[in-house]
């Protein structure tokens, strides 16, 4: 009898069917897991978010609700549960209100609110990490390895019309001036919930990949929809504004395309768009999750169409997607077919390409291992 029926039989199970938590995981196939995610309490609805997106259905004449989904063994992503229509996730990790995390799940993912943006706030997660979940080998600092420093800087943007926040991170023992530079999006999150800095530190010190530094872009919350993406207002910010200031005072280079650019979701976007229009200062671009169903005035997968519009770049490309990132817009578009398409114009126009779609959704906990493979693949050892 599955836990669905016998919580039905005897709602009194509960205590011992969560004894060791929620979602409840079971058994499947070789590579596959069953599992249950459950809550009770008293509401007119309740949906799960962010990882798997679906109502859970409550048992007749109780307060247990539930959802059951078999999913693969290697899946490791995040989710909160909801009572009502927004998609809005929670503030805080009390397990209460409109939108919380899971109660009986005590493993949360923090999304601290950037302090350099008055327009951000925390939010919340609970983790959910199957069995099979790959490991996480660049992440947590390695014995050893000594912490990178750090600079923050504002620069007046003429081309954003305003202050804009960039943070220079360099690893221990490296030259001050002539490396070149992994530029990353969603600075704050970037460095704090992916943990670049950690994983560029630990690649550089055991000789994984050659020494750069990192500069951090922060865009204010409030605007990131109309500043990250394929516009030239940040392409503008970046090749006019940001490495000219780079250039001057790190000795970051400018020409020979020895630099990187990452970002993922609508950064992911951006990241693609300037190693393709800027292939000069970017060799290689690191997209996670490329958020490449935009385009200008409504425009679908507009950048995918540029791919064979313009003359093939010196520019090599890391792209990643979750393969349950299959939640479709409005236009019927999913995050990973569009990934794909990505994936299929670059290489029909003869582009270096690394691609890979990993057991999760459109995550955090699987950029942060995920980057690591991402600078593997596009810059070399030596």
């Amino acid at each position: 009898m599955g836990i669905i029926d016998r919580l039905e039989a005897d709602p009194s199970l509960w205590k011992e069917i969560t004894a060791d938590g929620t979602p409840v995981v079971e058994p499947w196939d070789d590579d596959h897991v069953l599992v249950t995610f459950l809550w009770r309490g008293d509401a007119g609805r309740v949906r799960i978010c962010w990882g798997v997106w679906d109502d859970l259905a409550r048992l007749p004449g109780t307060d247990i609700w539930h959802l059951s989904r078999v999913m693969p063994a290697a899946t490791r992503t995040v989710y909160y549960l909801a009572h009502g229509d927004d998609d809005a996730m929670p503030r805080d990790r009390s397990g209460t209100g409109a939108a919380h995390v899971d109660p009986g799940n005590p493993r949360h993912q923090h999304f601290p609110a950037d302090p350099l943006d008055p327009t951000d706030h925390d939010v919340w997660a609970s983790v959910l990490e199957l069995p099979a979940a790959p490991p996480e080998p660049w992440i947590g600092r390695h014995p050893g390895v000594v912490p990178g420093s750090r600079e923050t800087h504002v620069i007046r943007s003429a081309a954003f019309g305003g202050d804009r926040h960039i943070v220079l991170h360099r690893p221990a023992g490296v030259p001050e001036t002539g490396l070149p530079a992994v530029v990353v999006f969603d600075g704050y999150n970037s460095r704090e919930v992916l943990r670049v800095p950690e994983t560029l530190d630990n690649l550089v010190a055991a000789g994984r990949i050659r020494p750069h530094i990192a500069i951090f872009v922060h865009l204010p919350d409030a605007t990131r929809d109309d500043e990250l993406g394929a516009v030239p207002a940040l392409r503008d910010f970046i090749a006019s504004e940001v490495m000219p200031f780079a250039r001057t005072r790190w000795g970051t280079p400018a020409t020979g395309g020895r630099n990187v650019v990452a970002g993922a979701s609508r950064g992911g976007l951006a990241a693609a768009y300037l190693g393709l229009e800027l292939p000069e200062l970017f060799g290689a671009a690191i997209c996670q999750s490329g958020s490449f169903w935009w385009g200008p005035d409504g425009e679908p997968e507009w950048l995918t169409a540029q791919v064979a519009a313009r003359p093939r770049a010196d520019v090599r490309f890391y792209l990643d997607v979750g393969a349950g990132e299959t939640r479709a817009d409005a236009n019927g578009l999913t995050q990973v077919d569009v990934n794909r398409r990505m994936r299929d114009a670059l290489l029909a126009r003869g582009y270096d390409l690394h691609y890979t779609e990993y057991a999760g959704s459109h995550d955090y906990v699987n950029w942060r291992r995920t980057f690591a493979d991402g600078l593997l693949a596009v810059i070399r050892s030596r």
